[in-house]
């Protein structure tokens, strides 16, 4: 294997890193030790990744970290990693979240909790693949592999009857989506060959460094551009393939739900593969592309406010708010570009942070019914003002970090689809009305439940960490230079595809 300069290879040391903790949890006996045996392997990865980011140059042009080894060389097949402006931010805070996720599953997971751990533990390090892989085969493998960790982690760690149901729901969906993500992969491939003229196997090309450079013919394009938007659709999700998501949400274990809300992979996928891959269909289907975020956006606000849970609610909000990221793709410029990246990070902070937090507050009450809340600010202030914080982010209320990625896209998306831009307007109040709404049932107003007077706030630990989620929210709401300076050269790159 080698890397860029002969560097340190930190990419394939992040992946190791997390998949040698996964088997070792199995040497210890003690539940205990299997949980900071988790924690403390994912905290070295942050660390691992945090020197990552001190070493990146903002200003270079093109990927850095680049590690390259053949892997199925009769097919141009190659672990070829690297990362970009678009992509770097995206590996510290899936290592935040996870921790997030450990943090919170520290007690609450009594049975089978080196199992756990362990599969945690693999899904974070597909997780970390699919942000790296520079071969679109690679890519693909990463990609699949999540949903083996994912079914387990529901069905077996679920908190509702119907958990199992919802574990293959989610995996069917996902295997479905597959389907049209490789063929669009493959063809991509196939017409390298085609255009060079080297023939099949010579001429295949999965490297994401060579196809993004490659010429496309316009037909091609189109249905290469549709077989992805499908695939990347499912997990995304648009509507009306988001049917997964609720039910998930319902019946999945609260911790992994955070991480399915938080890192909205499928909204990664459009970013990095179908539209520079594709993109002159892109400019093409730039309407289809606003349809889906403006339909997104209003569907799943009206949707949320009919929610009478605050974990399927939650997850309608999630639908909504990924509507803004498509709508942000959809204007093809700097400010939409940006606004969308910095939306996709903001997930991880807010929509896994509020997570975490329903999370907490089903571990104290049993249940997260509205019909079973009310007044829980009383005993909890702190867990019900963090919420308040997280939710105020995701309305995108000035001084947090929403306000910048949604002033962003909403910008862009009036300058380029006007009529877009006044619907998802409509959809911020929309979000304000569902959010406040249900904040106000389940934390304010007389408490009528003997669980929720008797609850405990906050611990500690989850102090610690949801403090780190909300300073990280308030940082970027007050210096969001700092994100658009990291994504400013490789969003350039990414535009500079768009030109007719």
């Amino acid at each position: 294997m080698t890397a860029t300069g002969g560097g340190f290879p930190f990419l394939s040391a992040l992946l190791l890193l997390l998949l040698a903790a996964s088997v070792m949890i199995w040497l210890f006996r003690d539940s205990r030790q299997a949980r900071w045996v988790a924690l403390g392997a994912t905290l070295s990865d942050l660390a691992l990744t945090l020197a990552m980011l001190w070493h990146f140059d903002p200003s270079s042009q093109g990927f850095q970290f680049i590690e390259r080894m053949q892997w199925i060389p009769t097919l141009n097949v190659s672990y070829l990693l690297g990362v970009d402006g678009i992509s770097i931010l995206f590996l510290p805070m899936t290592q935040l979240l996870f921790i997030g996720v450990i943090v919170a599953s520290w007690t609450n997971v009594r049975a089978m909790s080196h199992l756990y751990f362990s599969l945690l533990l693999l899904l974070e390090a597909v997780t970390l693949g699919i942000f790296c892989a520079l071969d679109t085969m690679l890519f693909f493998l990463f990609w699949e592999m999540t949903l083996l960790p994912l079914y387990f982690l529901i069905s077996l760690w679920g908190i509702g009857p119907n958990r199992r149901y919802a574990a293959l729901k989610y995996t069917l969906f996902m295997l479905a989506g597959g389907v049209p993500l490789l063929f669009g992969l493959l063809l991509l491939a196939f017409n390298h060959a085609a255009v060079t003229g080297a023939g099949i196997p010579d001429g295949l090309a999965f490297s994401y460094l060579r196809l993004f450079q490659m010429a496309v013919p316009q037909g091609t394009q189109t249905v290469i551009f549709l077989l992805l938007l499908a695939g990347f659709a499912v997990k995304t999700p648009l509507i009306p393939l988001h049917t997964w998501l609720p039910v998930v949400a319902q019946e999945g274990p609260v911790a992994i739900v955070a991480l399915l809300t938080g890192l909205k992979l499928g909204a990664y996928g459009l970013l990095r593969f179908v539209v520079p891959l594709a993109p002159q269909a892109a400019l093409e289907f730039h309407w289809l592309l606003a349809g889906l975020g403006v339909v997104g956006i209003l569907y799943g606000g009206v949707l949320a406010f009919r929610q009478t849970n605050l974990r399927r609610m939650l997850a309608f909000s999630s639908i909504s708010h990924v509507g803004f990221v498509i709508l942000g793709i959809a204007s093809f410029n700097m400010q939409g570009l940006q606004g969308a990246i910095f939306q996709l990070l903001n997930f991880t902070l807010v929509a896994g942070g509020i997570f975490i937090l329903a999370g907490f507050l089903h571990h104290r009450i049993g249940s997260t019914d509205l019909l079973h809340l009310g007044g829980a600010a009383k005993s909890m202030p702190l867990l019900a003002g963090f919420f308040l914080l997280f939710g105020l982010a995701g309305m995108g209320m000035p001084g947090t970090s929403g306000f910048p990625a949604e002033f962003l896209i909403l910008v862009s998306a009036v300058s380029t689809h006007t009529g877009a831009g006044l619907a998802a307007l409509f959809g911020v109040v929309l979000g304000a009305g569902y959010f406040l709404g249900v904040y106000r049932r389940a934390f304010l107003g007389p408490v009528e439940n003997e669980l929720v007077a008797d609850a405990l706030d906050l611990q500690k630990r989850e102090i610690f960490l949801v403090c780190v989620f909300g300073f990280l929210i308030l940082f970027l709401g007050f210096y969001p230079t700092w994100v658009l300076e990291i994504t400013k050269v490789g969003s350039e790159a990414w535009l500079a595809r768009m030109t007719p």
